[in-house]
């Protein structure tokens, strides 16, 4: 195993033990971590972007398939951008929009519980942007 795919490993491994104490997390076939929080499906993935800096990137799907409104998505970014943690994304589909968050940070030598923390704080905020989003588009969809 080379250095750059230990060290990615490892936290890897950091990372799941850390997120293992709040939610079930599988390991795929990758190495890659995924896991769901209220509905929202997220993946953690490791990368070395050069010699001891190695950075862990979390990715979670907020929705998808969402309608075209520049209203819906507008709001989604003002909520996003008032939290401190991640970057909202907007990909447009056949299907609608579909909405991620994502945060990508240096990790090596953070302990397990401050990584935790961290880690949770993103997911956090994606599972509160879906509770948003879903009744911003609900009360869209009755006032129409």
């Amino acid at each position: 195993m080379t250095t750059e795919a230990a060290d990615t490993a490892a936290l890897l491994t950091l990372a799941r033990e850390s997120l293992e104490r709040y939610l079930e997390v599988h390991v795929d076939d990758d190495g890659a971590l995924t896991f769901s929080h209220a509905d929202v499906p997220c993946v953690v993935q490791a990368t070395r972007l050069a010699e001891g800096l190695t950075v862990l990137s979390l990715t979670c799907v907020v929705g998808w398939d969402l309608p075209e409104e520049q209203a819906l998505a507008a709001s989604a970014a003002e909520r996003a951008g008032q939290g401190l943690f991640g970057t909202l994304g907007v990909v447009h589909t056949d299907r609608g929009m579909d909405m991620t968050l994502r945060y990508a940070f240096p990790a090596e030598g953070m302990d397990p519980s401050p990584l935790g923390t961290l880690l949770m704080l993103v997911v956090s905020t994606a599972s509160q942007l879906r509770t948003d989003l879903l009744g911003l588009e609900a009360r869209d969809s009755t006032e129409g």
